[in-house]
């Protein structure tokens, strides 16, 4: 019988792996790339976080602060397999550049830390590849250091992810004396020596052999449980082969049912080579995607070189060299000078030339086929989220999603003679990242940088100082509000009446307004029509709901924030023959929505986030006690490892400052982490 694995095998695009590495700032994403990198012979050199010497943090900040900040991509082989890398960020700043590139990823490898376990950044990560349906393996990572228990950190997986971890390796050794680990599908040990680069592979010790047989018998119970084809040869036969156990754990990979967990330690370079064998066996290929569909008419493009051209451009970056743009090609071939077809801006685009990337350094290639991730240089308009494609047959690619921004700071050159040379940069600025937004203020007229949070709007500022040799000032940090409908009014009558010589306009609606049923602290909007007899035909119906997103992104009556946490009914209106259209209707929704929310009672919403603070036991009263000072929430707290760990919800213009006052209330022993999420009633 032909197996998933069989037919999967037999297809063109079955070699290639696009993949991610994930995780919680300092898990070790970067170390996990780097000794693969070293491992697949891409370097001839183990780069190292702290030494600045990383192949994928190659900008300097990220050098000088340890930490990635930049997705950066890299291909490497691995047993006749081409691997497809993105190294993505683990600070929650850094949110959106993890959208963008799962948003264009196959698989994923999450890596959790064997100490913590589960961490907030990790867990906001584990859902957003659930967003975008991506297959994960998850790889326990510093299975060396004290403290470290790989049964511990999948428990956490399993409580706060919700997976049905699969674990398929058995660690040999514990903390310092970690030296290998058991593969309990094949049943064999594989030990690196210190300083060795290359497992060496062995029967399983006596010592631990009842204890990986009775690990065996619980993986082949997990996947039987699962899995169709395993359940009947476990029924037949009381076991399962190595063949079938690996099919099966591929299948459910695949399909989200299972998550296979391996462990190791990187820094140390033991447990990588399973994880890249893990990669080519259990994560899928673009074949095994299913097509992608285009958001306008539905049409579906399959991951076939025939096809028709078809890629979604995910990252844009100004390099010394020109304007790259990062695409990844889901069906067709595109070869250099060609030209494309762009989708959202609706213009031809001629490709110069091709590139396989490398980080920081890039090989011209001919050709980039369905399945490949590239860098091409040439594009004028192409943006992050926009779709190319073959001119004679259009579609469009639903972008990756965009984040609010939550902080702000006001941006203004030292020198006046440099303000235009500063409104060129920023434009570049948020043209390389969405994330960011810039805006400037009606009343005072400064120039006003919006991004995730201060540390980045810290690296927009050093990079407008660093790239562009800008001497700037920076204000103060301040939260971005929004304003939200506690309670709603109905009926609200609104004629847009304009005669001045010429065609005049005419537009009458009448709207209700209410809020949100998710309570205070919701956002969004929602719009709705429950005209009836085409008294307002739907081309007007579509103006009205223009129009009023306008309104609310002008901002409210309160304090002149942007609206949210709302819906908007059209219940009746009227046309006339001569004098109405969609302008006329746009305004009409516009200005009655305006005159709507000024009968409405409203709210102001701050931003806040869930903050987890690590400190000593003797440290907990004192930590406490400042949070109390801050507004804060306390949701939660727990022991780990000696240490005492507690969450709570804070205001996020509380946190300014925070990480300078827990250190001096911890003796520098304190660490946390935050992540917004959403906004609350000020």
């Amino acid at each position: 019988m032909r197996t998933a694995l069989d037919r999967h095998l037999t297809h063109p695009l079955a070699a290639v792996r696009n993949l991610g590495i994930l995780a919680h700032v300092d898990a070790g994403k970067t170390t996990v790339t780097e000794r693969i990198l070293y491992a697949t012979g891409t370097t001839h050199k183990r780069g190292e976080v702290h030494d600045g010497t990383t192949v994928t943090d190659f900008d300097p900040q990220e050098r000088d602060r340890g930490i990635t900040i930049f997705a950066a991509a890299v291909s490497c082989a691995w047993d006749g397999h081409r691997i497809n890398l993105i190294d993505t960020p683990g600070h929650v700043d850094f949110a959106d550049e993890v959208e963008r590139s799962l948003r264009v990823l196959d698989g994923a490898v999450a890596v959790f830390d064997a100490v913590a376990g589960v961490e907030p950044q990790s867990e906001s990560v584990w859902r957003q590849a659930d967003r975008h349906g991506v297959p994960r393996i998850a790889f326990v990572n510093k299975m060396d250091r004290a403290g470290a228990d790989l049964d511990t950190a999948v428990a956490s997986v399993r409580a706060r992810l919700h997976p049905a971890p699969l674990v398929v390796q058995l660690p040999l050794g514990a903390e310092d004396a970690f030296t290998g680990v058991v593969d309990l599908v094949r049943m064999r040990a594989l030990t690196w020596a210190d300083g060795g680069e290359t497992a060496t592979e062995g029967p399983v010790p006596d010592t631990v052999l009842e204890e990986a047989r009775r690990r065996r018998r619980l993986l082949e119970e997990a996947v039987a449980e699962r899995h169709p084809a395993a359940l009947e040869e476990f029924c037949d036969r009381e076991t399962l082969t190595a063949r079938t156990l690996t099919a099966a754990l591929r299948d459910l990979t695949v399909s989200g049912d299972g998550v296979v967990v391996l462990c190791g330690s990187a820094y140390r370079n033991r447990g990588i080579e399973p994880l890249l064998d893990a990669v080519v066996a259990y994560l899928p290929s673009p074949a095994d995607r299913p097509p992608v569909r285009g958001t306008q008419d539905g049409q579906e493009r399959p991951a076939d070189p025939s096809a028709p051209f078809t890629a979604l451009a995910f990252k844009v970056t100004a390099t010394a060299t020109g304007r790259l743009t990062y695409l990844r090609v889901y069906a067709g071939t595109l070869e250099k000078g060609d030209t494309v077809w762009d989708a959202t801006a609706r213009r031809t685009e001629r490709v110069g030339r091709i590139l396989r990337v490398q980080a920081d350094r890039h090989e011209a290639v001919e050709r980039a086929v369905a399945g490949d991730i590239v860098a091409v240089v040439g594009l004028k308009s192409a943006r992050a989220g926009t779709t190319l494609c073959a001119r004679d047959t259009p579609i469009v690619l639903e972008p990756p999603g965009a984040a609010e921004p939550v902080v702000s700071v006001a941006v203004e050159a030292r020198r006046s003679t440099d303000t235009e040379r500063l409104s060129a940069a920023l434009a570049r600025l948020v043209e390389e990242d969405p994330s960011l937004v810039v805006r400037t203020d009606a009343e005072t007229g400064q120039t006003v940088l919006s991004g995730m949070g201060e540390l980045h709007l810290e690296v927009a500022a050093e990079k407008l100082r660093r790239a562009h040799g800008l001497e700037i000032t920076t204000g103060r940090p301040r939260v971005s509000h929004r304003e939200t409908v506690a309670r709603g009014v109905t009926g609200v009558v609104f004629r847009h009446v304009k005669q001045d010589g010429g065609a005049g306009q005419f537009a009458h609606v009448v709207l209700d307004v209410e809020p949100l049923p998710d309570g205070p602290g919701g956002t969004g909007f929602v719009f709705a029509s429950t005209v009836v007899g085409g008294r307002v035909p739907q081309e007007y119906v579509r103006a009205v709901e223009a129009g009023c997103r306008d309104a609310l992104a002008e901002g409210g009556p309160l304090a002149g924030h942007p609206v949210t946490g709302l819906k908007v009914t059209l219940t009746d209106g009227s046309t006339h023959v001569k004098d109405s259209s969609e302008m006329a209707f746009r305004t009409a929704g516009r200005l009655g929505l305006r005159e709507a929310l000024r009968g409405c009672a409203l709210l102001l919403l701050e931003p806040v986030a869930e903050v987890t603070v690590t400190v000593p036991e003797d440290a907990v009263g004192a930590v406490l006690g400042d949070l109390a000072a801050r507004r804060a929430r306390v949701t939660g707290s727990d022991t780990r490892g000696g240490a005492a760990v507690v969450t709570a919800t804070v205001p996020l213009a509380e946190l300014f400052g925070y990480a300078t006052r827990l250190r001096g209330r911890t003796q520098g022993r304190g660490t946390f982490t935050a992540r917004p999420t959403g906004y609350a009633p000020a």
